[in-house]
This record gives C-alpha cells, sequence and structure tokens, in this order.
C-alpha cells in the first residue's frame, strides 16, 4: 500500500502500478442480486439452463457493469491518505470491455497512477484500472478513473 498525503506524493506515483487486489469468486448469487438491483434481467446473466445450452462456455455471464461495480472495493487498499476527509469518484474518461467474465471466474483489478494535479483544495487522481480474470489473457475491462481526494 503507498500512502499519499501531499499532491508532491501522488506525482511521485505517476507511471507507477500502486497495487494488485486479491483475486474474488464471481459467483451466481451476486449475478442475479445485481440483476435484481438494476433491472437488468436479460437471460445470458440469470438463466443457468439455457446458457449450459447456449452460450459457447455454458455458463451465465456477469454484466459488464456489475465488473465495474467491484472496482472501489478491490482497489480500497492501493492507496492511504492519513489526513482523508473524503475520496469522491469523480467518474471516468474510459471504459471499455474486453472479455466476458462468465459465472464463476475469478477477477481481481491492478491499478496505475496516470496522473496527480491539485483541484482547488483537492488531489485529483486519474489512474488505469485493469480487472483481470484468471486464466484469460484479455482482461475483463479496462477503465480510465478519475478520484478527488479531500483532505484535512
Amino acid at each position: 500500500m503507498y500512502t499519499i498525503n501531499s499532491i508532491e506524493d501522488a506525482r511521485a506515483l505517476e507511471g507507477v502500478e500502486i497495487g494488485a487486489s486479491e483475486w474474488i469468486v464471481i459467483d451466481q448469487d451476486r449475478i442475479d442480486k445485481f440483476a435484481s438491483a438494476t433491472g437488468d434481467d436479460q437471460w445470458i446473466h440469470i438463466d443457468q439452463a439455457r446458457a449450459a445450452r447456449e452460450l459457447p462456455e455454458g455458463k451465465t455471464i456477469a454484466h459488464g457493469y456489475l465488473t465495474l461495480s467491484l472496482i472501489p472495493g478491490l482497489t480500497k487498499n492501493f492507496i492511504q491518505v492519513d489526513n482523508l476527509e473524503q475520496m469522491i469518484n469523480f467518474g471516468c474518461n474510459k471504459v471499455r470491455f474486453y472479455s466476458a467474465v462468465s459465472e464463476g471466474d475469478k477477477v481481481r483489478a491492478r491499478g496505475s497512477l496516470l496522473k496527480a494535479k491539485q483541484r482547488g483544495g483537492m488531489m485529483q487522481l486519474l489512474s488505469k484500472i485493469t480487472v483481470d480474470i484468471e486464466g484469460k489473457k484479455k482482461p475483463a475491462c479496462i477503465v480510465e478513473m478519475l478520484v478527488l481526494l479531500v483532505t484535512k
């Protein structure tokens, strides 16, 4: 874990891989709960019997946005800010889904800090986050994310 308490600390990490999370399993229960929460109940996500017959891997496929929504939890231990008041999700510049996550796959996140800049009384960090799928060459997704760090 890297500690960032100033813009100088953050700038020193530009171009550095700042973390890799543990692998987590994407099980059907998680997929079903996401489908219920979002109303996206397309059969490729929730119908295991049909997926076994009709999908190439014979398994349901997690929602792309489910994969994206895991990033905050997977990356929460990449940096520490001792004087942090708030960390604000400021958005994404770019999101690309390269490979489907099938039920039972394990995923993890890796992050690199691309750019740090002062923005008023806050630090703005632009990071590249890659969500890998264990055993697959192509990642599930690559995202450029912006966060604002409000310090005391």
